[in-house]
């Protein structure tokens, strides 16, 4: 046994995880017919176990890979957090999700009864909806890193060296626990049949492929696409698990706002009526488009001197966010009185003669 020993120390030192967990579970099937039984349970606990599994030091993320032309990062680390943002999606969502979760934690069950473990996983749907922090709460509640591929840096200016970034970033990802998140997944998997790419892409795609498949079998991986028409068929049976991220429907904008008003004082937040009314009112607006409203309420709210943020001012703030090219006083006017808000309220709001908020109003 002082073979395995001295085997597992040298592979920690290389910092060679395969070797470590190849000797270490030597090790513990020459102990089981021991007196060091229980210490060998111990070690296949630590091997089996989510804990075991999640352990990483920061020496072993150090050697981030780089783009050969650009000397850019093409992955960027994110450690597990406790502290990790609420995520508010439909009852659907949330049971795929955590069934995504609940099957990388029991791999090894799973195997045991002969199903096929693939623990690949893509998310797809409109901007702005959570598919990334669905991604980073994945890995936090499994208690992993998040490997972030850097397509910025992946995607280089020559076509040859996109698929050895790819290859970089996958062999990266093999040799230590952690999740693999390929976020704008659409811009290394297009169809391979779009007519407009060059021959060279469609390498890329099938670098993609190829690097997928080995992968897959052994660690985890994530992919989130905007576009998911785009992608190349083949992409799609790479992945165990789809789902898709939608914009919120009005009971979740509601707890969204909700959500990101709770800790600043306002006059509304406990008036369902009117946190229905915002709901309905903010039916364009995704999950991070909501959240931005309510950073800019406060921060308005705060800059102009007050510490209450009021029903008025919010709804003012959500006139503005939407407008677009129809942004004026008179609209201003007109959206909020349509919306319950006074006559004498306006005028104090928008800082206008009551003469003049009236006679909008009668126009």
């Amino acid at each position: 046994m002082n073979t395995e020993i001295i085997k597992i120390i040298e592979g920690g030192l290389k910092r060679d995880r395969s070797k470590v967990i190849k000797f270490a579970r030597l090790l513990s099937e020459n102990l089981s017919d021991t007196e060091n039984s229980s210490l060998s349970k111990r070690i296949k606990k630590l091997l089996n176990g989510t804990y075991g599994e999640s352990f990483i030091t920061a020496d072993s993320l150090s050697s981030i890979p780089v783009d050969s032309e650009s000397r850019l990062d093409v992955v960027e680390v994110t450690s597990p957090i406790d502290d990790q943002d609420t995520l508010v999606f439909n009852s659907t969502v949330s049971k795929q999700i955590q069934n995504f979760i609940n099957g990388v934690k029991q791999k090894e069950k799973l195997l045991k009864y002969g199903v096929d473990v693939q623990n690949s996983l893509l998310l797809y749907g409109p901007p702005g909806c959570g598919k990334t922090s669905a991604a980073i709460n994945i890995a936090n509640e499994l208690g992993l890193p998040l490997v972030t591929a850097r397509l910025d840096s992946i995607v280089s200016s020559l076509l040859g060296s996109t698929a050895k970034n790819i290859k970089k970033v996958f062999s990266y990802a093999n040799d230590k626990p952690c999740i693999l998140f390929l976020d704008e997944f659409d811009a290394i998997a297009k169809a391979r049949d779009d007519s407009h790419e060059l021959g060279e892409l469609k390498r890329v795609v099938n670098s993609l492929l190829q690097n997928i498949d080995t992968f897959i079998g052994n660690n985890t991986l994530i992919a989130a696409t905007n576009h998911h028409e785009l992608l190349d068929n083949a992409v799609w049976r790479r992945f165990s698990e789809t789902i898709f991220i939608g914009s919120p429907n009005v009971d979740e904008r509601a707890m969204l706002i909700v959500l990101y008003l709770k800790e600043y004082p306002n006059d509304f937040i406990d008036d369902n009526k009117k946190i229905q009314s915002l709901a309905e009112l903010s039916e364009k607006l995704s999950p991070s488009s909501i959240k931005n409203l309510c950073s800019t309420a406060v921060k308005n709210n705060l800059v102009n001197g007050s510490e209450l943020l009021t029903y008025p001012e919010f709804l003012y703030e959500t006139f503005c966010l939407q407008a677009g090219k129809a942004l004026s006083e008179e609209n201003a006017v007109k959206y909020l009185s349509a919306n319950g808000v006074t006559q004498m309220a306006i005028q104090k709001l928008l800082e206008l003669p009551i003469r003049k908020v009236r006679k909008i109003l009668s126009d």
